[in-house]
């Protein structure tokens, strides 16, 4: 049993056949989402920024980095001194917030998907090497994650970043040597269960290899497992990019970060608002929707967790 069939049958049993024929996986994904109110707006909020990061970048003519001081905490277009060439306003240094913002947004996203994706490699392969290993091979790994867990992440990553630098490439590094934990621990108890499963033992009792087994059986029935995972971690990393940007050992220029945007406007809290809530506003609805769909996917993805709902 595959993990796409696991799913179809959890979703299947709580939503009704159409007349004639068998709705497939797609369609069922589908439906699921529909009656999500949530949801879809999750998707819509997160499919705007992932759009804004990938298309907004070319579409923007001017320099993000450009300065100006002659326009600097120029206030939005709405407020009084506003102007339609910058509609969200200008920082302390004169440049364009709306730029900035949609920079940011192509930053955080080229960052979060792939530190997640990364970690999920990483750590769904060592999951999976400890759960059918075990033994020594077990024993280093969850050894390994331990040791993992008790440096305090900001420490290890501000020490990491000081010393080789905070270019998009160390982010991501430091990221996943943050991240591959979770999914290490989550699958590892996953295929434990999973291994002794009537199908498994059935596989294993008619002399299907090992590496037949893990591929063709395990590893495909914890894929939804993964997905969740992936899903809700991704809202903690776009959080750890900024944050750690926040602090200055982030996302240095010329790139542009969230993060150090709000590190920009700390000081005009009070007075020039736009500088520091626009790009807050930014991440929080990013992992507003990054946390709606990940609710629904879990819930969909994950059948005994729909089974114990009901």
């Amino acid at each position: 049993m595959n993990a796409s069939r696991t799913t179809e049958i959890a979703l299947s049993e709580r939503m009704p056949h159409v007349r004639g024929f068998e709705l497939s996986l797609p369609w069922l994904l589908w439906r699921s989402l529909r009656r999500d109110r949530a949801a879809m707006l999750g998707l819509a909020l997160f499919g705007l920024w992932v759009a804004v990061g990938l298309a907004g970048p070319s579409l923007m003519s001017a320099d993000p980095n450009a300065q100006d001081l002659s326009a600097a905490l120029r206030p939005p277009a709405w407020e009084e001194g506003g102007t339609r060439a910058q509609p969200l306003g200008s920082d302390h240094l004169g440049r364009d917030m709306l730029g900035r913002i949609v920079y940011g947004a192509q930053t955080s996203m080229v960052v979060g998907v792939s530190a997640v994706a990364l970690a999920a490699v990483v750590g769904t392969l060592a999951g999976l090497f400890a759960a059918e290993w075990g033994g020594y091979v077990d024993e280093v790994l969850m050894r390994l994650a331990d040791v993992q867990l008790s440096i305090p992440f900001i420490l290890l990553a501000i020490t990491v970043l000081a010393l080789l630098g905070g270019s998009t490439l160390n982010m991501v590094l430091v990221l996943v040597l943050a991240g591959w934990v979770i999914y290490a621990r989550v699958i590892r108890s996953e295929l434990l269960y999973l291994r002794e499963v009537e199908f498994v033992q059935a596989a294993r009792g008619l002399g299907a290899r090992r590496s037949r087994v893990v591929f063709r059986h395990l590893l495909p029935n914890a894929t939804g497992l993964v997905v969740v995972v992936a899903t809700l971690e991704l809202a903690n990393v776009i959080i750890l990019e900024a944050a750690l940007s926040f602090l200055g050992v982030g996302i240095r220029p010329p790139q542009v970060s969230w993060g150090a945007m709000l590190a920009d406007g700390r000081d005009y809290l009070t007075t020039e608002w736009w500088v520091a809530t626009l790009p807050g506003v930014a991440i929080t609805l990013t992992i507003l929707g990054v946390n709606l769909v990940g609710d629904w996917a879990r819930d969909v993805l994950d059948p005994r967790h729909a089974r114990t709902e009901r």
